[in-house]
């Protein structure tokens, strides 16, 4: 499996190499998650492969065999972008680990228990190459059977316990939660190893995509969830839209708390879900000028979308783990969340 990342080619090189290059066929489906094969999410890339899509090599030649300087020049590329792609996550964790300098995950203002009984259970909710994903499924006591369902993505720490508290509290107010883990198990305990983990998962977008997919697929149709929205914090700001430019047509609500924002005009034209986002205008990650831009952008788009900027708040304020925790902030924004699911999910 290659992920890649980097800058398109001439269009000569492009229309040259088409889909088939030297022996070489790919093929493109963006309707579905990629097991395998070449996957690329980042801003434009390289050669045939294009944005957001998943591309499976249906036969590999060795490079000793590509005899065409087209070819040889599009391994290259590939070489190159992979490089790239493991750079960039370096560089996203490292940028992560300079908000959380000094930063511990314990528990915040966020992290409380739900005004009414719930259920959980630890869950299979799918599998990648084999192995089984296991989430923490929260639920009310009282559940109808038709219940709308929440995709939770965790903070840069992983799933810890304060995220299953989180995935509780939401459960309380009548959703049906999933608390995704991305990390495959590993939590990370002070920012060093947060860094890694969350780097080593970031290297591999296609697989994180792929376990999004399932979780929404098991809410779906193993749960009969109606309508699903899903939210996340810091890392798992980011991963919300993520999942939300993953199944643009299926997620019907997302909810990013200062996540990495996309700029990419064709890939949120795809968007038909309303977005809610939170910012602080302290966060260092995070210039309030591109929150500015990206929400520019998807008014321009006709998009539902609803951007709050809280003046005095730095990044991760809201997090349920943490030492950044800004309650003013962290209430309001809550409340507005819980409106903005009971509007497009209830509703």
């Amino acid at each position: 499996m290659l992920s890649c990342t980097g800058k398109r080619p001439p269009n000569r090189l492009r229309d040259h190499c088409g889909y088939a290059l030297n022996g070489i066929s790919f093929i493109a489906d963006a309707s579905k998650p990629s097991s395998g094969g070449i996957s690329c999410r980042y801003p434009r890339v390289v050669g045939m492969i294009t944005r957001t899509r998943s591309i499976t090599p249906t036969r590999i030649i060795s490079p000793n065999k590509m005899k065409s300087p087209f070819s040889l020049l599009l391994l290259s590329l590939l070489i190159l972008s992979a490089a790239g792609c493991k750079k960039d996550a370096a560089s996203e964790a490292e940028r992560m680990s300079e908000l959380h300098a000094g930063d511990s995950p314990v528990a915040t203002g966020m992290a409380q228990e739900p005004a009414t009984d719930v259920v959980t259970r630890t869950v299979a909710y799918g599998t990648i190459d084999g192995t089984e994903l296991n989430g923490y499924l929260a639920e009310p006591a009282e559940s109808a059977d038709s219940l709308p369902g929440v995709i939770m993505i965790h903070e840069w720490w992983g799933l810890n316990d304060n995220i299953r508290t989180m995935a509780r509290r939401l459960a309380g107010e009548g959703y049906r939660v999933l608390a995704v883990d991305l990390y495959d198990g590993r939590v990370g305990e002070t920012p060093e190893q947060a860094r890694e983990i969350m780097g080593q998962a970031l290297e591999n977008p296609t697989r994180m995509e792929t376990n999004l997919v399932a979780a929404y697929t098991y809410l779906d149709e193993n749960l009969g969830a109606p309508k699903t929205g899903v939210i996340g914090w810091c890392f798992g700001g980011g991963e919300s839209l993520a999942a939300a430019l993953r199944l643009p047509n299926r997620i019907d609500a997302t909810v990013i708390y200062y996540g990495r924002l996309v700029e990419d005009r064709e890939k949120l034209a795809t968007l038909q879900m309303p977005i809610l986002g939170f910012f602080g205008a302290e966060d260092g990650g995070i210039p309030v000028e591109a929150v500015h831009k990206f929400q520019q952008t998807l008014e321009d788009l006709g998009k539902s979308v609803d951007i709050t900027v809280y003046e005095g708040a730095g990044h991760a304020f809201a997090n349920p783990s943490g030492q950044n925790y800004v309650e003013d902030a962290a209430n309001d924004s809550w409340r507005k969340t819980l409106r903005f699911f009971a509007t497009n999910l209830k509703g």
